[in-house]
């Protein structure tokens, strides 16, 4: 019996066979969200003196800046630590837990900080089972934890959170049997969103999914707790970033550990690096540096103040109103996004763009494409101060450095050995 070496030809003709089905479980994962429970309570292997944050895993000495102060400001929070240097000694000594985000089934916005008493989402994806989740969104004020913030108005949203909004959106949303989210984002992705840096019709579409059960809840329970519930979406767009994102890792998790698949699975970033994995690759980050970035700074801020980024997606052409949020033009959204189009295996059966004539948007982002054409996945973004708070939004470039790397290892899985 011969023992021969894939051709060429034959490892191609491999690869992109894997990246079909990658793609559609991607595609065809049904995310619901299903409820609201403590994240100690919901994430697996999140203990009471965990904390989670974003981007590969680090050690704690390499943190530093907004995600530093951040995931202290959390232990803080917790009633881990009485004080900044009582929460460093206890990160440094193993006493306070320190995790990756998406090797707990969560996904961070900008430093996103875990701690086990804060409310999650569980989203469910009906489909094959698995579950993500994502914590809340703080408010509108620039100031907040996820942005290296901490103060006594931000304790006071998270408190809000915790004590106020989570317990009547865990009853409204196990009255209602579950939300569908995918049907929710591809109508608000025809109505002008894109669902990280706009999300306001989505916001409004959830309101109008849960009204009736709303409307139980105040003639049931409490028409004053409903009616303050009510009132943080109404003042809160950007409500629904949180479950957009994790929808976003329900969706992408569906596509893990597809043999011989070269498509990206997740995205991640620190506060020094920028990593992503490959559904034929395992657990394995890849890293890059840091993101470029192209920026809309708020008022009375200068690149100088800028220290740290958050990520966002794939479906500009959907959402020219951003162009007054983190600047650039139509025409400038509509040309990035249709060069995602080269870099990606295929077009979504359900998320469409408007302007693009209903086109689906790209899905499911090839290592070897992007490394061959050399064109950077773009993403929206938030900018947080070196001082802490958001202090603008922009676009992002993913680094080709860990493309290049992922491509490398997939060779010697697949062709070398």
């Amino acid at each position: 019996m011969s023992n021969l070496r894939e051709t060429p030809t034959s490892s191609a003709l491999r690869r992109d066979q894997a990246n079909i089905e990658a793609v559609a479980r991607m595609t065809g994962a049904e995310p619901v969200l299903i409820d609201v429970q403590a994240a100690g309570q919901a994430i697996p292997g999140m203990t009471p003196q965990t904390i989670l944050t974003s981007g590969p895993p680090l050690p704690w000495p390499e943190y530093y800046g907004g995600q530093r102060r951040a995931v202290i400001y959390g232990a803080i929070y917790e009633g881990l630590a009485s004080d900044e240097s009582d929460a460093d000694a206890k990160l440094r000594d193993g006493r306070i837990v320190l995790g990756a985000t998406h090797d707990h089934g969560c996904v961070g916005s900008v430093a996103g900080i875990y701690t086990a008493s804060m409310p999650v989402f569980v989203v469910e994806n009906t489909k094959r089972g698995n579950r993500a989740y994502c914590n809340f969104y703080e408010g509108e004020s620039r100031h907040r934890l996820n942005y290296g913030s901490y103060n006594d108005e931000v304790r006071a949203g998270l408190d809000f959170l915790r004590d106020e909004l989570a317990p009547v959106l865990g009853d409204v949303i196990r009255s209602s049997g579950g939300i569908a989210l995918k049907p929710l984002i591809g109508r608000a992705l025809r109505m002008g969103d894109e669902l990280h840096s706009r999300n306001t019709a989505a916001t409004t579409l959830l309101i109008r999914a849960l009204t009736p059960q709303f409307v139980e809840y105040a003639v049931g329970s409490s028409k004053e707790r409903a009616l303050t519930a009510l009132g943080f979406f109404f003042d809160s767009d950007y409500s629904f970033l949180r479950l957009s994102m994790a929808a976003a890792k329900a969706m992408a998790d569906a596509a893990r550990d597809v043999p011989a698949s070269s498509v990206v699975t997740a995205m991640t970033i620190s506060c020094r690096n920028f990593a992503i994995r490959v559904s034929g690759l395992g657990d394995q980050w890849f890293l890059g540096p840091l993101p470029e970035v192209s920026c809309k700074l708020f008022e009375g801020f200068t690149d100088d103040d800028v220290q740290w980024i958050g990520l966002g997606g794939f479906a500009q052409a959907a959402a020219f109103g951003l162009q007054a949020y983190q600047g650039g033009s139509a025409q400038e959204m509509v040309a990035m996004n249709s060069l995602m189009y080269h870099i990606t295996v295929a077009e979504h059966p359900d998320f469409k763009i408007p302007y693009f004539g209903f086109r689906g948007t790209p899905v499911g982002i090839d290592v070897f494409k992007v490394a061959a054409t050399r064109t950077q996945p773009v993403i929206d973004g938030g900018l947080a101060g070196k001082n802490g708070g958001q202090i603008g939004a922009g676009i992002l470039r993913a680094p080709l450095e860990c493309f290049d790397a992922a491509a490398a290892a997939y060779q010697q899985r697949y062709q070398d050995g």
